[in-house]
């Protein structure tokens, strides 16, 4: 695969596919040429669905678990061994800091495919002794079966970490995968086919179509009746368009989508802590993050400490390109997305926000100018009713709110139709552990952010999505469980 070229990998091999279409994939850091990518339409969607479901009959289907975990072992050992190749694939891509991007989107990306090798080795099923009339009773097992050909369709925040989160228990569970990754960032999910290939994954079992949603790769692919399962992380809007897609079939769907998290400052926290967790969680990945918290809520009486240190804190962010050692904050990942970010700037300005910090676009140098650059960005002053609060902006932006009472600020956190995740910080336990319980969301973390188990279920509540995934959760979702009923 040549660097300026992105091609589709469908059933071992790269190719153009028949469409002639492509599209460019810009930098976000200055907006220069990345490489050209190949835009899939019906017809390649139709031969990467074609290889995946072959695959099942062949070789793949045919191996053991124990076999089928040794090689993504390899898969996982083939993207360390090019760690340096997914790392500057991923910075081109996303423009992140390389910092980030090598402690967290690589290792992770690798670590999904040990995690669920091992996993799926080691899961118990059930079984049941039952009496029967005759009085020789009957054995109930289940096993479990992979779900078929899966779907998955992955966002361009965390490009790497999240495809392999869903491709990793995929195929430990014997399924295999269309993958179709953001036209914001292709380059690491075509990468990945040369690791497959070199680590012995047979034809068809992982594929990747380039595209976008409507009239292109991603509407076909969620509308082909080959597919047994779509998985689907990205905004709440798409997620609802897939779901009327997979209704077609009655095709099974795991759905991560939108947040407008909260986080609830209590005057009895650790002031040093919760004021570097909710740095993080505002402007970690230059706010692009669907677990970062756009609504913090503080406790009146440390309200402007509170305000006052985390402008400090977002004053000192250093924003640059990948390869600045001293930059801890990036870009958005393209001019659309900056617009979009910019145009709740300036709504926030229109309706009387007090602008703490930011609320533009940065001084960059030279080439730099061309990027897609915003300040980090802090308000206060706005009722919970303004869209501010209730939309989803995925950027590096928050609004600070102070509350008087517990039972309060529940009911404004809760206030929403999003229920993704949410931060609770207080030196009191028992309110730690109540304040959790009474929150609308599938994630809470008690004074800390972004803490993952990754066994532990990860997911949201209302339009934050479907389903869990992590551990033997991501396992429920892509196997069937098959029961077996013996009579003795």
């Amino acid at each position: 695969m040549a660097e300026a070229d992105v091609r589709h990998f469908i059933d071992g091999d790269f190719t153009a596919g028949a469409t002639g279409r492509t599209f460019e994939n810009r930098s976000p850091v200055d907006g220069s040429l990345i490489s050209t990518v190949h835009e899939g339409g019906r017809e390649e969607v139709a031969a990467a669905v074609a290889a995946a479901r072959a695959a099942l009959a062949g070789p793949w289907g045919r191996m053991s678990v124990p076999e089928r975990a040794e090689v993504l072992h390899r898969v996982a050992d083939g993207i360390m061994a090019r760690f340096d190749d997914f790392l500057a694939a991923e910075c081109l891509d996303t423009g992140k800091p390389r910092s980030l991007a090598s402690h967290i989107d690589i290792p992770r990306g690798a670590a999904n495919f040990k995690i669920f090798a091992d996993l799926i080795k080691n899961v118990p099923t059930e079984a049941f002794q039952m009496p029967t009339p005759d009085g020789t009773g009957a054995l109930n097992y289940a096993v479990r079966v992979p779900k078929g050909v899966v779907a998955v369709i992955s966002p361009w925040n965390l490009p790497l970490l999240l495809m392999t989160w869903k491709v990793g228990p995929a195929l430990a569970c014997g399924n295999t995968v269309v993958v179709k990754p953001s036209e914001e960032t292709p380059t690491t999910t075509a990468l990945l086919g040369e690791v497959m290939n070199a680590a012995g994954v047979p034809k068809g079992v992982y594929n990747v179509v380039h595209g976008f949603g409507p009239d292109s790769a991603g509407q076909f692919l969620t509308q082909d009746a080959g597919v047994d399962a779509i998985t689907f992380t990205g905004e709440t809007r798409t997620g609802e368009a897939i779901m009327a897609a997979a209704a077609t079939g009655v095709r099974d769907v795991s759905f991560e989508l939108g947040g407008k998290n909260p986080a609830i400052v209590f005057a009895d926290c650790d002031m040093d802590a919760a004021i570097e967790g909710t740095m993080r969680s505002a402007f970690a990945n230059c706010g692009q993050v669907c677990l970062g918290t756009e609504r913090i809520y503080v406790e009146q009486s440390i309200f402007d400490a509170f305000v006052a240190r985390l402008k400090e804190g977002a004053e000192a962010l250093r924003l640059g390109p990948p390869e600045d050692e001293a930059a801890n904050m990036g870009p958005l990942i393209s001019k659309e997305h900056q617009d979009k970010v910019l145009s709740y700037y300036r709504k926030a300005a229109d309706e009387g926000a007090n602008v703490v910090t930011g609320g533009g676009v940065p001084d960059m140098a030279g080439d730099l100018a061309g990027g897609a650059w915003v300040e980090p960005t802090i308000w206060t002053g706005l009722p919970d009713a303004s869209p501010i609060l209730r939309e989803e902006i995925f950027g590096p932006c928050c609004h600070i709110s102070p509350f008087s009472d517990e039972g309060e600020v529940i009911g404004r956190a809760n206030d929403t139709p999003y229920g993704l995740c949410a931060s609770v910080w207080t030196g009191d336990m028992a309110r730690g552990h109540r304040v959790s319980q009474a929150l609308d969301v599938g994630i809470v973390w008690v004074n800390s952010w972004f803490l993952r188990d990754l066994r532990t279920p990860f997911g949201g509540a209302k339009q934050s999505g479907i389903g869990r995934e992590g551990g033997v959760h991501s396992l429920e979702f892509y196997t069937e469980l098959k029961n077996i009923c013996v009579k003795l």
